[in-house]
């Protein structure tokens, strides 16, 4: 596909994760430059400059912020390392507010070591958001469960369908806890659109992120994801039904891939809009 390069779309946001060796204040700024309005964070870079430095960097650049990534990973049985975890969310919930970002997305985590019961590590994870939901709704950022790809289950996400991420947000409510819609994880799934729609009608999409699939995958499976148009997903109908949902918040494109880290970051922003463009972009209004 011959891309267009145009100014992004001003809900186009571009995951920090996608130019993975750049530090914060490049990001921020090749953003900004590229005309881009919006960016989502990680919180190791965040970390790396400084809180207080991050809030100035996006704040000076005029950028919002789409999402704090992440949290999670609190799977594990009642203990230190659970309180631990549960600790740093609660710590991460007060980095995204202060950044201004609505949403700080959560991967559940997988397994605990040594453990094959994964129903009750789903129910750790019912219970840590019911922990968590007090403060999410004291801080005003939204605790956005993202399923991921059952291949994860074992090791990273024991939530593997937005079905089942909408089964716990709605114990909690959609002014504290809701789902990520992320095109990677989810574009098999034969109940994806009636998930989505089922998320539109309460509120819960936080966020909606997207980049392709395309095979072979490789070895490190951490590593396949696509600048959207180099697979198999059709933005198209998932878009709409997002927007259909009534969801009306930024979208990234997050992106895992060796190959475009090491790419020059300036040049994988520019492809990346690009891409969003001719994908994503074209199913918006401006």
């Amino acid at each position: 596909m011959n891309l267009v390069i145009a100014s992004p779309h001003p809900r186009f946001s571009l995951n920090q994760a996608t130019i993975r060796y750049a530090s914060l204040a490049e990001a921020v700024n090749l953003s900004s430059e590229a005309g881009a309005e919006s960016i989502g964070l990680w919180r190791e870079p965040v970390a790396k400059a400084g809180l207080d430095e991050a809030v100035r960097l996006v704040t000076d650049a005029g950028l919002r912020v789409s999402s704090l990534c992440r949290g999670g990973f609190f799977t594990m049985p009642e203990g230190p390392a659970r309180r631990a975890a549960i600790d740093d969310n609660r710590r991460a919930l007060a980095e995204a507010a202060a950044l201004g970002a609505p949403t700080l997305v959560l991967v559940a985590g997988g397994l605990p070591e040594g453990s094959r019961d994964i129903a009750g590590a789903r129910e750790r994870v019912r219970d840590a958001l019911g922990e968590l939901a007090p403060d999410a709704r004291a801080a005003g950022v939204t605790l956005a469960i993202e399923p991921l790809h059952p291949m994860y289950a074992s090791d990273r996400a024991v939530i593997s369908t937005l079905g089942q991420a909408l089964d716990m947000a709605e114990q909690f409510g959609a002014d504290a806890v809701g789902v990520v819609v992320d095109t990677f994880h989810v574009w098999w799934d034969p109940q994806l659109f009636a998930q989505i729609a089922r998320a539109g009608a309460g509120g819960y999409i936080a966020s909606y992120q997207v980049c392709d699939w395309a095979t072979p995958l490789p070895a490190d499976v951490l590593l396949a994801r696509q600048f959207p148009g180099d697979g198999v997903i059709d933005f198209e109908p998932i878009t709409r039904a997002v927007l259909a949902a009534g969801y009306r918040g930024d979208i990234e494109v997050e992106i895992f891939n060796q190959g475009i880290w090491d790419s020059p970051a300036a040049d994988v922003i520019t492809r990346t809009i690009a891409s969003f463009g001719a994908n994503v972009g074209v199913h918006l209004k401006r």
